[in-house]
């Protein structure tokens, strides 16, 4: 059954890309986005999450990382997250994209507005990166500031892109891992993976180890390196 919220989000969408030199960038752009939560079914709300970006006519999923619970980092008592990263390719510019995660976060019950800083976040979608682009302005920068600092970031892109490189420090995400000084926890999750099929019959990465006999046909077309992950 379609989505009841898909078209208003969709055609919000399209405004903002058409209004904005940057909205929209040449095909095949790849960009990695987090995923985290620890209010309610931390792990259904993610998963959920995934599911909206690939109904999203502007964006295809292209891999999914394994899932992990993760030891909160800052000074706020909370309970633990449910971490994870997703590869989407999208012509949509790194504005663009950010509003648009922002527009589904809100639809799953965020309110940005009056979260308290390094609270509990009942969904939350980071632009981690977007191709090899340096943004720097008042509401995006990217790469995240923060990734190259948070083994819960780094851990699950490590598991499918750990030969990318960091566009201004030119390291490589398996790099940055192994030199980061974040003592969090990061636990992955057994069995936690979804299989997510593109209605053009192109299937994305599975968590737990599943091969797809097209995958390697849809990576070499984009460029990705795929690392398959076993269980």
């Amino acid at each position: 059954m379609a989505d009841p919220g898909a078209k208003p989000l969709v055609a919000a969408t399209m405004r903002r890309a058409a209004l904005s030199p940057a909205g929209l960038v040449s095909p095949h752009t790849l960009s990695w986005i987090g995923i985290g939560s620890n209010r309610g079914r931390a792990l259904s709300l993610c998963r959920r999450a995934v599911a909206r970006l690939r109904g999203h006519p502007c964006l295809r999923v292209v891999v999914l990382s394994p899932w992990y619970r993760t030891e909160p980092v800052g000074p706020v008592r909370q309970s633990w997250y449910i971490n994870g990263v997703v590869g989407v390719e999208s012509r949509l510019g790194p504005q663009a994209l950010l509003r648009l995660l922002h527009r589904v976060e809100a639809r799953f019950g965020r309110n940005r507005r009056r979260e308290k800083r390094w609270g509990p976040r009942r969904l939350d979608l980071d632009l981690l990166f977007c191709g090899d682009r340096v943004v720097r302005c008042r509401l995006l920068q990217l790469p995240h500031p923060r990734l190259h600092q948070r083994r819960f970031v780094l851990r699950p892109l490590a598991d499918i892109a750990p030969d990318f490189v960091h566009p201004r420090f030119g390291k490589t995400v398996d790099t940055l891992l192994q030199e980061v000084d974040d003592t969090a926890r990061v636990e992955r999750l057994p069995q936690c993976g979804t299989d997510f099929r593109q209605e053009s019959g192109d299937l994305v990465a599975h968590c737990d180890g599943t091969r797809f006999p097209r995958l390697p046909v849809l990576a070499s077309r984009i460029g990705l390196t795929i690392a398959w992950i076993d269980p």
